[in-house]
């Protein structure tokens, strides 16, 4: 019964496959692969994707963090600088009570400037006529060898003086060198006489003796009048005041180029969607604002200087003689804004501060280089950190882009905003006096994470598996259709080959049982019942051997034989195949390859020799030369070598693989001409391998020749 099932299964296969081509199965295995094909690819891409996106937040977790880290040191850094009194941008000071008439150098005016904020060029103040001075020099030449400062050192103090006083002067922040010369005078000779003790100095500080001590009014320190406001009292600092411009705006008022070298923020080739996948924008925006350190306002101090130390340049000292006379202390209380942050026109950046005293506005802050600046205090911590590694910096102040630092050295040089490109992972603008300026992280190459590799490596096997899979069920698909189409052809050919002799015997038969042939036509009719029937011996022996191969596989009896009885043990056989057909045998078989031999099963190289014999016949039938070439050959590797050789029209090139497959035929089962079933080079192949033989076909021209070699046996061995 299971048989039966099994019969029945098959059939319906074969029936299914019959209706089948190559186009239409191609069709249905497209479809099936991109069934299966697209969910897959979705789910490998939304897997990496969740990687990349997990990825992305650590990194800016990271970003955050060094953000935070950034904005801390420099928020400590202007803290420090908050904490300065008024009195510290002065030359002099008091140190301690002021009444013990202590003066001391400013912590301001070492040199060469040392201060904690990177690239500080030097400390300055300008007072409310616009006089500018600093810490590094006293205000009058009262002799810098009483301070310990020899005259080369006040050189150099002096060129780095005229240095900030030009670059403030250059931003029009204050008045030329003679403007300055003129304001010293009139407050010189303005100044009253004091005829106290000298001041006894050392290299470092001075003691007052017996000077008068002044404290100002703490009740009206502002000394405004009715309707008057405190910009209206300081036109020489309005410079300042237009600093809260935005840079760009001034340099367009000044007809300068914008600062920023590399362009605008909003001109970056920076894409957003990891942060639009990450931020809700209509919650909260992509840029965000640093935290504020502490809530920094206005604060009063109450401060003491010398009397005498007022505020001239370095020209006015020069122009005026030493004043010997001592000073008196002046006690003051001053209220002092928060420090504010500005970027000039000519690329250093300004730290200032607007201090009030006795209703007059006072400048005081700091000039500190741009690019020592961002890189001592933003690329040194940036540049220690993973983030360095696979990702840029940017750095802009109001909108400019004017740095960008990485740890890539192919991203080091940069001409243009255009040159940048990646994805945005964090953007912050960091917390006040630096509001204006805005720290921006791009990744250029965003790791995958840990399970990237292995998300690739599945990719990988699913699509070799996939691809592969179905070209071997696609191949597999169109053997069984070209099978089944073979099949078909086999059983047409079979049934034709079949049928028409056995039509022929039985009626050539009949006549002969009948008495209806002469005496001369009966020899032919048997002879033509004898050719017929060893057709049909052949063919169904054929057909024999290859079930039994289908079945259970050849299994050769091989023995040792001599080539020479072998060819005379099959020499009648096809003598009789081919002279009934009506050609001629032409046998050549050298005496050293005749005394050779060949491990061989004599049965199954019989049938070789017939099928191959049988098969010149047929492709030769209607050439002029008909003969039949047998050949043997004994070549140097003591391999001895078959060949049957027709003259008929020979093998296409093409075909010459083809024709020992199984029910190949090179012709169409309509219009073919020649009789077969396609099976017989096919058992010739697969015989002659089952003997450890090798079978090949080369065109003779004319004709073909087919050539069988087996490997030959040493004499020691038998």
């Amino acid at each position: 019964m299971a048989q039966v099932t099994a019969c029945c299964r098959n059939k319906r296969l074969r029936a299914s496959l019959t209706g089948l081509d190559r186009r239409t199965l191609g069709l249905w295995l497209l479809v099936f692969f991109l069934a299966l094909a697209v969910p897959t690819a979705i789910l490998i891409r939304q897997a990496y994707s969740e990687l990349k996106w997990e990825a992305f937040h650590q990194h800016r977790v990271l970003a955050e963090e060094l953000s935070a880290r950034i904005n801390g040191r420099l928020s400590e850094l202007i803290s420090k600088e908050e904490s300065r009194s008024f009195a510290d941008y002065s030359f002099l000071n008091l140190a301690g009570d002021p009444s013990a008439n202590f003066l001391q150098r400013s912590p301001l005016s070492a040199f060469p400037v040392t201060s904690s904020i990177p690239g500080l060029i030097g400390y300055f103040q300008v007072d409310t006529q616009g006089v500018f001075t600093t810490p590094l020099l006293p205000p009058l030449d009262e002799g810098t060898n009483a301070y310990g400062i020899s005259n080369q050192e006040r050189q150099q103090r002096l060129v780095l003086q005229n240095r900030i006083q030009q670059i403030l002067s250059d931003n029009r922040l204050v008045k030329g060198g003679e403007a300055d010369s003129d304001v010293a005078r009139e407050l010189l000779a303005a100044r009253p006489q004091r005829r106290d003790n000298p001041v006894a100095s050392g290299a470092s500080s001075a003691t007052v003796v017996d000077a008068p001590v002044s404290i100002s009014s703490a009740g009206n320190d502002t000394g405004l009048t009715v309707g008057e406001t405190r910009e209206q009292q300081v036109p020489a600092q309005a410079a300042f005041d237009r600093l809260n411009v935005p840079a760009a705006a001034r340099a367009q008022e000044n007809k300068q180029t914008s600062i920023g070298k590399l362009g605008r923020v909003e001109d970056l080739k920076l894409d957003d969607h990891y942060q639009a996948d990450s931020v809700d924008e209509q919650e909260e925006p992509i840029v965000s604002r640093a935290a504020p350190i502490a809530e920094k306002r206005a604060r009063k101090e109450r401060s003491a200087l010398p009397e005498s130390q007022a505020v001239f340049t370095d020209k006015t000292r020069a122009a005026m003689a030493p004043v010997a006379n001592p000073v008196g202390i002046d006690i003051f209380e001053s209220e002092i804004d928060p420090f504010e942050f500005s970027l000039l026109d000519s690329g250093h950046f300004v730290l200032f501060r607007k201090v009030w005293r006795n209703g007059q506005r006072y400048i005081q802050g700091a000039l500190i280089g741009q690019q020592m600046f961002l890189e001592g205090s933003i690329k040194s911590l940036f540049g220690g950190t993973l983030l360095s590694k696979m990702s840029d910096l940017i750095v802009a102040y109001q909108g400019d882009v004017f740095s960008v630092f990485s740890g890539l050295s192919s991203r080091e040089y940069l001409s243009s905003g255009e040159a940048l490109s990646g994805a945005l992972l964090y953007r912050i603008r960091l917390s006040d006096p630096l509001s204006d300026v805005e720290l921006i992280f791009s990744i250029n190459r965003l790791p995958r994470g840990a399970g990237g590799t292995l998300i690739n490596w599945v990719a990988a096997i699913l699509t070799v598996v996939l691809c592969g899979g179905f070209y071997l069920m696609y191949r597999l698909g169109a053997g069984q259709i070209e099978l089944a189409r073979q099949q078909q052809d086999f059983v047409s050919a079979v049934s034709h080959e079949l049928k028409t002799p056995l039509t022929s015997i039985r009626m050539y038969g009949e006549m002969l049982r009948e008495g209806w042939a002469s005496e001369e036509n009966k020899m032919s009719y048997y002879k033509y019942i004898f050719d017929e029937s060893e057709r049909l011996s052949r063919l169904i022996n054929n057909v024999l051997q290859l079930a039994r191969l289908t079945r259970n596989g050849i299994q050769a009896d091989l023995k040792s034989v001599k080539v020479s009885t072998l060819l005379e043990g099959i020499r009648a056989t096809i003598s009789t195949q081919i002279e009934g057909a009506g050609f001629e045998l032409k046998l050549d078989c050298k005496a050293e390859a005749g005394d050779s031999l060949i491990r061989v099963d004599a049965d199954y190289f019989t049938q070789i020799l017939i099928n191959l014999v049988d098969n010149a016949l047929k492709f030769s039938s209607k050439t002029n030369s008909r003969v039949i070439d047998i050949s043997v050959r004994l070549l140097r590797n003591a391999t001895v070598q078959f060949s049957v050789r027709d003259y008929g029209q020979g093998v296409p090139r093409d075909q010459m693989k083809k024709i020992f497959k199984l029910f190949y035929r090179s012709e169409n089962e309509l219009t073919r001409e020649t009789v077969g079933t396609g099976i017989g080079l096919a058992l010739v192949q697969q015989l002659t391998a089952s003997m450890n033989g090798q079978v090949d076909v080369v065109n003779a021209e004319p004709g073909a020749e087919f050539r069988v070699s087996f490997p030959g046996v040493p004499r020691e061995s038998c």
